[in-house]
């Protein structure tokens, strides 16, 4: 019995959808609507049934993301992108990684939307000018001259870091010792001078309402933090592609923690505690180019 294409490239459309959004939830939506418009259409007349998925979860993704755009505006706080366990194999697709890591989506979310669309089908997924063209309605031209403005967006703000996955590692076990002494000196030995934390909570989860920039403030930060909570349950997960930390304090939930590291110094902090985005960190989920 052959195997229905939607669901031989269900995890591609997800990742396209995630990619595209930031979040598992809304993806998931979006992967649901394109399961209903593919299951419409005459399937024996789709040439190509994986570019023809790929179209409509754009769309899709597209649409909604121009009307989240607009209700971010409103989001308190910093907002961060839906942290996911992911399995061992996705850090060994390095450039799968990357294009996942919490770093890059939250710099795609400075894109506007037809720009990162453009960008992760082109960079992510290595679609032509002209697959993007018929997506989205343009030239291949037009297609081109956006994707070039998104490439150059991105580099400018992309952080730079850590490749190995063993040296990511290394870092993050530095990190949570460093935070466990509660001392700024061991602090400013893992953080690099001009490092910036980021956290979301939503404001549902106590957190940092804006990004805190500069070693003395997040070492400080930091140190405060691990002298008030003497019993931090922490757990060496992968988040995202990276290694990452969950913690859970008593009596003040749970905190995903993802860090950029580069030269064996963290360089970006980003700290999720808005309970909604936490559903997916207990299982991993599939992703795929």
């Amino acid at each position: 019995m052959r195997t229905d294409p939607f669901f031989t490239h269900r995890g591609l459309l997800f990742t396209v959808a995630y990619e595209m959004l930031g979040s598992a939830a809304d993806a998931e939506d979006v992967v649901q609507e394109t399961w209903l418009r593919w299951d419409a259409v005459d399937q024996a007349q789709v040439r190509d049934p994986r570019a023809y998925l790929v179209r409509i979860v754009t769309r899709q993704a597209l649409n909604l993301l121009r009307t989240l755009t607009r209700r971010r505006e409103d989001y308190v706080g910093e907002w961060l992108p839906e942290p996911l366990l992911t399995s061992p194999d996705i850090a060994e697709d390095v450039e799968l990684a990357e294009s996942v890591s919490i770093a890059m989506l939250t710099v795609l979310e400075t894109l506007t939307p037809t720009e990162r669309a453009v960008f992760v089908l082109r960079e992510v997924f290595d679609l032509s000018y002209g697959e993007i063209a018929e997506t989205l309605d343009k030239t291949p031209a037009a297609v081109r001259q956006i994707g070039h403005r998104a490439r150059r967006h991105v580099a400018d703000r992309r952080p730079r870091m850590e490749v190995d996955p063993g040296q990511q590692q290394a870092v993050m076990e530095r990190f949570m010792s460093a935070v466990r002494t509660g001392k700024v000196e061991a602090l400013l030995e893992v953080l690099a001078p001009d490092v910036v934390m980021v956290g979301d909570g939503g404001g549902i989860a106590p957190t940092v309402r804006q990004p805190i920039e500069g070693a003395a403030r997040v070492a400080a930060l930091l140190a405060a933090a691990g002298r008030l909570v003497s019993d931090i349950g922490a757990s060496s997960v992968q988040i995202n592609g990276s290694p990452a930390l969950v913690l859970d304090v008593p009596g003040d939930g749970r905190t995903v923690v993802t860090l950029v590291a580069l030269h064996g110094r963290v360089t970006h902090v980003y700290a999720m505690r808005n309970p909604h985005k936490l559903g997916r960190i207990s299982d991993a989920t599939p992703l795929s180019r």
